[in-house]
């Protein structure tokens, strides 16, 4: 496996926790990971519901940044329930 040095991380990856709604600043999406990290999720998150045990596809955009400031921003590209 090849070592990441992009300075974004814009390389994909799978991430595992729980998918929670956050009201502020309008509302948006994060995921609490089950190592603790806080990720703010961008892109496809249709499929997304408060509470949800997930494992989500994407890439980690740590170079962007939003009105939430609840973690580096997460572009999905898919979400699937786990248990």
């Amino acid at each position: 496996m090849a070592a990441v040095a992009i300075r974004g991380y814009r390389v994909p990856m799978k991430l595992k926790g729980t998918i929670r709604k956050s009201d502020l600043e309008g509302g948006h999406w994060t995921l609490e990971t089950d190592g603790g990290d806080t990720y703010q999720l961008v892109g496809k998150t249709s499929d997304c519901k408060d509470g949800l045990k997930a494992e989500v596809d994407g890439k980690v955009d740590k170079d962007q940044m939003g009105f939430g400031m609840t973690g580096p921003h997460f572009q999905v590209s898919s979400i699937k329930a786990v248990k």
